[in-house]
């Protein structure tokens, strides 16, 4: 048994939860057709008042579709600009967490140890860093962007994987992450596409294709299928009676997984915590990464406002996808949007 393994095993018992009830057990939508139980802001108790509050904002921050589930079950699902429920959209950064999920599970089943180096499994000379520093970096450190590799060269060729720190030393949001990719398909000896179609996308009934490319490794799908990978991740990676994911491993990825970012985990950005990090800045500010929204939420966040917010505490997943909310601005995976967002969800649900 690798050591991976022994620990992940060892977490399974102390003190993980699952989601709290929240009246009523969590729904999983058939894997094979389009149906999918509902239930009613009203039932809820919501705000119905607020929700064409919220809509009007979707509209003028160019939302191309949005979704909350409660309990696993769809309370609001909303198109626009001609988007339709079979539209394919790009997740961008937010498919990130399907890079850490799928590395978790590689790694239950023996296939790789996250605390090996990169090496291990890329072969030596992967970088243009000195030997020494590059068998430094690990499979952890590329999970918790903490390689010590030069950021602001996001092509991923060799002559770009330049040192800047030892790895663990730096915090820096990169696209080193998509080596992961090919970790993954070498210890799977298959492709990665090949290997997450068989361990998580069939599994959970997503739809969707990845697209490779030197810069950016993207993932799209339909908004449905995105309310899905949020549905795994709410109920800590099990689908109905099946534990995709294993539930010390991705328990483990939606906390804090070094000091250097508190609102980091692996692949996932997380709430609640006294100071954060984001991407392309080394300045540390103090506060909750989205001050109003819940402290316990956990969130897929991609470029262009794409997004998936799991709070557990409330048994729902918000989902939105679409262009930039703002045009004028970077587009970065953490944005002024989600506090905006936030302020009409709230005036919503509480």
């Amino acid at each position: 048994m690798s050591l991976w393994l022994f620990v992940l095993w060892s977490l399974t018992g102390c003190g993980q939860t699952d989601p709290p009830p929240s009246g009523t057990a969590l729904y999983f939508p058939p894997r094979s057709d389009a149906a999918w139980e509902t239930s009613s802001p009203t039932e809820l108790g919501w705000n119905t008042g607020a929700i064409p509050g919220l809509k009007a904002f979707l509209t003028q921050t160019n939302t191309k579709s949005f979704m909350i589930l409660v309990n696993g079950r769809i309370v609001m699902e909303e198109y626009f600009n001609g988007h339709t429920a079979t539209t394919e959209w790009e997740w961008n950064s937010a498919g990130k967490a399907l890079v850490s999920a799928i590395t978790g599970i590689a790694g239950q089943e023996n296939l790789l140890n996250p605390d090996n180096k990169a090496s291990d499994y890329l072969g030596t000379g992967w970088t243009s860093m000195p030997p020494e520093k590059e068998n430094r970096i690990t499979v952890r450190h590329l999970l918790t962007m903490t390689s010590g590799i030069d950021d602001t060269k996001q092509l991923m060729i060799r002559p770009n994987l330049t040192y800047v720190a030892d790895a663990g030393t730096r915090w820096a949001y990169s696209n080193v992450f998509q080596k992961l990719t090919d970790i993954v398909a070498k210890a799977a000896d298959t492709s990665f596409e090949t290997y997450f179609n068989e361990k998580l996308k069939n599994k959970i009934g997503m739809d969707g294709y990845w697209n490779f490319g030197p810069i950016f490794t993207i993932y799209h799908s339909s908004t449905r299928s995105m309310a899905r990978f949020g549905l795994l991740a709410l109920n800590k990676g099990k689908w109905e009676d099946q534990q995709v994911i294993n539930k010390a491993y991705f328990t483990e990825s939606t906390r804090t997984s070094q000091d250097l970012n508190p609102a980091y985990g692996y692949l996932w950005w997380l709430n609640g915590k006294t100071k954060f990090m984001v991407p392309n800045s080394q300045t540390v500010f103090t506060g909750f990464l989205i001050p109003n929204a819940p402290a316990d939420v956990y969130a897929a966040m991609g470029a262009r406002d794409q997004r998936i917010y799991v709070i557990p505490g409330r048994n729902i997943v918000v989902v939105r996808m679409g262009s930039s909310s703002n045009p004028e601005s970077p587009d970065f995976a953490v944005s002024g949007f989600d506090a905006d967002l936030w302020e009409k969800i709230n005036a919503v649900i509480n």
